[in-house]
C-alpha cells in the first residue's frame, strides 16, 4: 500500500483500507456504510466491543462477535452468546455458551457462566444482535448479582460506557423481577436519579424536594469569591491604617511628628 493511503487509517477499526469507496477491510472485514441519501450522515458502529468491566467483561454486537481479529487483539476467549438463533463463528477459537431460551432472559444461567469465567480470569464478550438490548440486561443482571448493586445503579453503570443501549419493555419488565428476587420485597428501593428515570423505566419523581448533603462547608467566605465592584466603601483611603499608626507611634508630647523616627511615609514624589 502506497504510504499517502497509510497516513488515513479508518476511524472505525483502525486499519489501513480504501473505507471511503467502500473496500472492505483485509484484516477485520469492516466496511463503511453509506448514507441513507437523504441528507443524513450515515452513522457507523465500532468494530470493538464495550469494556464494561476492566479486562475481564465486554459487551459488543454480532459484529463486534464476528471479527475474530479484534476478539484476538482483546484477547477475549469467551463468548457468551443471548440470541438462541444466532450462530457462533469460530468454536475453534473461542469458547462458547449460547443461551437456549429466548423469553424470559436466563439470568441465573448466564451468571453462572460469568461468574466461572471471573474466577478464571478470563476475558469474556457478551452479545446479541445489536448490543443493545439483551446483552445489556444479562451484563446489568450480573453486576446486580455479582456486585450487589440495585437495578438503577447497574444499569447506569452499563449506559455510561456504551450509550447506545436501549432495553425493550420486555428486558425492563424481568430486571425488575430480578431485582426483587435478588433482594426481596422487604428491601428499600433504591431511588434512582432523574437521568436514570429519563431512559424509560417510568420511575416516578419522588414528592418534595429532597435535600443532598452537602460536604466541605466554610464557615467564612471563600478568598476565591468574586466580589462586586459596587459592594466597595467609598470612603476607602489607600494605606489611612498605616498612616494613623505612624502618626501614633512618632509624635510627641506637643503634638509634632519625630523628625528622628525611622518609620518613613510613603513617597509623594
Amino acid at each position: 500500500m502506497r504510504k499517502r493511503e497509510r497516513e488515513n487509517p479508518c476511524g472505525i477499526c483502525g486499519h489501513y483500507h480504501k473505507y471511503e469507496e467502500g473496500e472492505v477491510c483485509g484484516v477485520c472485514g469492516h466496511r463503511w456504510k453509506p448514507s441513507d441519501g437523504e441528507g443524513a450522515p450515515a452513522r457507523h458502529e465500532s468494530a470493538f466491543p464495550t469494556e464494561v468491566l476492566k479486562d475481564f467483561l465486554f459487551l459488543g454486537s454480532y459484529d463486534n462477535a464476528s471479527r475474530s481479529e479484534v476478539l484476538r487483539t482483546l484477547s477475549i476467549t469467551h463468548i457468551l452468546n443471548t440470541v438462541p438463533d444466532c450462530h457462533n463463528l469460530y468454536k475453534n477459537s473461542f469458547t462458547y455458551h449460547s443461551l437456549q431460551r429466548d423469553r424470559p432472559l436466563d439470568f441465573d444461567e448466564a451468571n453462572q457462566y460469568l461468574e466461572k469465567c471471573e474466577r478464571d480470569k478470563s476475558r469474556v464478550l457478551v452479545h446479541c444482535m445489536t448490543g443493545k438490548n439483551r446483552s445489556a440486561a444479562i451484563v446489568a443482571a450480573f453486576l446486580m448479582k455479582s456486585r450487589g448493586w440495585r437495578l438503577a445503579q447497574s444499569f447506569q453503570w452499563v449506559k455510561d460506557r456504551r450509550p447506545q443501549v436501549q432495553l425493550t419493555n420486555a428486558s425492563q419488565n424481568e430486571l425488575l423481577e430480578y431485582e426483587l428476587k435478588l433482594f426481596g420485597p422487604s428491601a428499600q428501593p433504591l431511588v434512582p436519579t432523574e437521568s436514570f428515570a429519563s431512559l424509560g423505566f417510568g420511575y416516578q419523581k419522588p414528592a418534595g424536594d429532597i435535600q443532598a448533603p452537602m460536604f466541605n462547608q466554610m464557615t467564612m467566605p471563600s478568598i476565591f469569591e468574586r466580589v462586586n465592584p459596587n459592594d466597595r466603601t467609598t470612603n476607602f483611603t489607600f494605606g489611612a491604617e498605616r498612616k494613623a499608626e505612624v502618626n501614633h507611634q512618632d509624635s510627641n508630647s506637643d503634638g509634632g511628628v519625630n523628625p528622628t523616627s525611622t518609620e518613613n511615609l510613603m513617597d509623594s514624589s
